[in-house]
């Protein structure tokens, strides 16, 4: 792999604009070259820019030539070599800030003006690199440190005070480790600029006492968020006061492990920002080397040498000061349970996972053609039990069609994010190396659909056989199996078939439900809009309950489900409840001051309520005055969302863009691909018409299979939303070099000067 890909493989998608950008410094270079060639070519008759490869004669020469005995060249070309070494002189305008320019020596030579323009791009290069790490070094890491030295504090003393209250009575001070033996000293020479002298300044702390009085100007915030916690403090502004129990103990100490695990990963990335900077302006100037024929790597190199990027030691002594104490207090000693928690072991792909999804991929196609071959030998599609069996069963195996079109579209999403770098891992806040790829998640969507296929083609074949008639019982009990092998894997307590990203799903939704009496992250309402775009799923699960429950399913008659008032109404009901979540859940973020704007959003999803509300009034009363009304509050949900879907969501329609009606920075390297996009988005967006002009069943499909193909629209259409949605969240957190997630801490100081 060349260079220049591995460097942007390994950086952290999130401060992609700070690593430097050695591809433009790269294309700097090649101009260069093509500029001397060409003078070359003008001043010598000829010569030939782009000269062919040598002849193998010719080669054997140079190889004989090469092979010779090397006499040294001191004293031939000693004049020469010193004048060489004179092409850049690099120094610090201002030492205070380490604003580095470079004055190149040669700029009277014929290509020297593009040389220059090289050096001035690269001093604007290392300068950027330079005030992005001290930055995040000093401002960002110092003061984490300087937090977490307070929170040890506040634990260790919470430690003591519930695990040896004799010795709290006896003894109100004790030796503070943590504060005075690790992080603080780090912190301290890194505020006075003393990394080169870190090892002669350590003052002698180890009798310094730290009273217990600590707890008195401290308050705890440890209790898992519970529906109930969230009506309590909706009342009650002031933090949780100790109580010196065990469960707050064990509370604080598992945040506060979580904060550790979270702050060593971030001096992990600054630790490879660095080195890998330092490696790609290494990489450039032997490259400029090497086009030019000068020796300038030297002197620029010995620069970045003994600038701030390589001779800071404060990260990496913070990260031995931060290992010591995650293994000291929250590991009791063991250092190999220790490292292995601060460094996880990377993801590797399973062979595996590629051979049972081609395996089930080929089953799934050879079901198809076997279920299409049986409807066509036996003619089913004009039989006498078409009506009752698309009315009946259809709709109870159309529910794992949505999901496992779902999860095809949310593969594919996957696989786009991951070539155009988008990091959905930690956008949606998954463990490291939890997160499935899209490899994961075809299994798992192959597997659902041979599952699926076979219940099919088994009840086909049950359906038909004038033997099995007898037991048609056990037919119509086929599909009520496959849901209960598909709950039972979804919240099977063992650990197989992904249990952590199971469990985690479960408690978004479990998190939506509750709605809003939870804090609303970003997994929560992006599983929410995905529950939006499944409203036949649900109205489908409703069918299966009324189905096997008063309905005569040992007939296969749904007579008692579909003419009921009750059902229809629960049916309206069940496919409003998304859009209730989402609406508040708007709500919930608009009262926490999040953002003013979901006060709007939150209006989109009630005028969508309506509008569902208005379609299915139409369809049962129908109406003139019905059908106005279903098409005023369709026309304007549809409009409001389509604007929020562009603008808000995927951060489109900018006028005044660098890209016309675009946004400033894109993934996808072509642009009619986003107008594409768009187009369609407001062509699936009008799928309701159907409803209002009364369309409800085509020539070639029946009206079930019409509702399932319009839904399956809905779900395209969602995961095209997807992709664009987490693409301007991820270009956010871009602009705002958000690159980790922020883990509440579990203790909060009153005073002012502690804050």
């Amino acid at each position: 792999m060349k260079f220049g890909k591995e460097f942007a493989s390994q950086m952290v998608p999130e401060w992609q604009p700070a690593y430097m950008n050695y591809n433009h410094l790269k294309i700097l270079i090649k101009e260069i070259l093509i500029f001397r060639r060409l003078q070359r070519a003008e001043s010598t008759p000829g010569y030939q820019a782009n000269p062919p490869l040598p002849s193998k004669r010719t080669s054997r020469k140079r190889k004989v030539a090469l092979h010779r005995a090397f006499n040294g060249i001191t004293k031939i070309n000693s004049n020469r070599m010193d004048k060489d070494d004179e092409v850049i002189l690099v120094s610090a305008m201002q030492e205070s800030e380490e604003n580095y320019r470079t004055v190149f020596l040669r700029s009277s030579e014929d290509p020297g003006e593009s040389e220059l323009g090289f050096f001035k791009k690269l001093d604007d290069e290392f300068n950027k690199v330079i005030e992005f790490y001290k930055s995040k070094v000093e401002d960002e890491m110092v003061m984490e440190a300087e937090e977490l030295s307070k929170q040890m504090n506040a634990l260790i003393a919470l430690r003591i005070k519930v695990e040896d209250p004799i010795f709290c009575s006896s003894s109100p001070m004790f030796s503070s480790r943590f504060t005075n033996e690790h992080i603080s000293d780090v912190i301290q020479e890194t505020k006075t600029h003393g990394e080169s002298k870190m090892g002669s300044g350590r003052m002698n702390k180890e009798h310094e006492m730290v009273s217990l009085d600590v707890l008195n100007d401290v308050k705890i915030n440890v209790l898992p968020e519970t529906p109930r916690s969230s009506l309590k403090n909706a009342f009650s502004s002031s933090k949780l006061n100790f109580s010196f129990s065990n469960k707050e103990l064990k509370n604080a100490e598992r945040k506060l492990k979580q904060v550790f695990i979270e702050f060593h990963l971030k001096l992990r990335q600054l630790k490879s920002y660095s080195f890998l900077n330092q490696l790609a302006f290494s990489k450039i100037m032997k490259k400029y080397d090497k086009v030019t024929s000068r020796n300038a790597s030297k002197a620029y190199l010995t620069m970045v040498e003994k600038s701030y990027l390589s001779q800071s030691n404060a990260v990496p002594k913070l990260m031995e000061s931060v290992e010591s104490v995650f293994i000291e207090q929250f590991c009791n000693g063991n250092r190999s349970l220790g490292m292995k928690t601060l460094h996880p072991k990377a993801k590797t792909d399973k062979h595996s996972v590629t051979f049972f999804t081609g395996c089930f991929m080929g089953y799934s196609l050879a079901f198809i053609i076997a279920i299409i071959l049986m409807i066509h030998t036996r003619d089913l599609i004009h039989s006498e039990g078409r009506d009752q069996y698309m009315t009946n069963v259809f709709p109870l195996y159309s529910i794992f069609g949505f999901l496992v079109l779902h999860l095809l579209m949310y593969a594919g999403n996957i696989y786009f994010w991951k070539r155009y770098r988008v990091n959905y891992a930690f956008i949606f806040g998954f463990k490291p190396n939890t997160e499935l790829g899209y490899r994961e998640i075809l299994l798992l969507s192959s597997g659902l659909s041979v599952l699926t296929l076979a219940a099919v083609l088994s009840n086909l074949e049950m359906d038909i056989d004038e033997s099995a008639r007898s037991s048609r019982t056990l037919t119509e009990l086929v599909p009520l199996g496959l849901v209960v092998v598909v709950l039972s894997l979804a919240f099977c307590p063992f650990n197989i078939v992904y249990r952590t990203n199971r469990f985690f799903m479960i408690k978004c939704i479990w998190r939506c439900i509750c709605a809003p009496l939870y804090k609303v992250t970003l997994p929560d309402f992006f599983l929410a809009d995905q529950l939006t775009s499944q409203a036949q799923l649900f109205r489908n699960l409703l069918f299966y309950i009324c189905y096997y429950g008063w309905g005569d399913y040992k007939s296969r008659d749904s007579s008692t489900c579909r003419g009921s008032k009750y059902y229809d109404n629960i049916s309206l009901v069940i496919a409003i409840i998304p859009y209730w979540i989402r609406c508040l859940q708007c709500l919930r973020r608009l009262f926490e001051g999040e953002d003013s704007s979901q006060a709007v959003n939150g209006l989109k999803y009630f005028s969508t309520i309506v509008a569902v509300i208005s379609r299915t009034f139409y369809v049962q009363k129908k109406g003139l005055a019905l059908k106005l009304v279903a098409i005023s509050t369709s026309s304007i949900s549809t409009v409001f969302s389509t604007y929020w879907d562009l603008v808000c969501d995927w951060g489109l329609l900018r006028r005044h863009s660098e890209n016309p009606w675009l946004r400033d920075k894109l993934l996808l390297p072509h642009r009619s691909i986003y107008f594409l996009a768009m187009v369609l988005n407001v062509i699936l967006r009008l799928a309701w018409l159907q409803t209002v002009l009364d369309f409800h069943e085509a020539p070639f499909l029946h009206r079930t299979a019409l509702v399932s193909f319009l839904t399956s629209l809905e779900i395209i259409r969602r995961g095209m939303w997807n992709f664009f949605r987490l693409e301007n969240e991820h270009l956010n957190n871009v602009g705002k070099y958000r690159a980790f997630k922020s883990v509440p801490l579990p203790f909060s100081y009153e005073n002012d000067k502690d804050r």
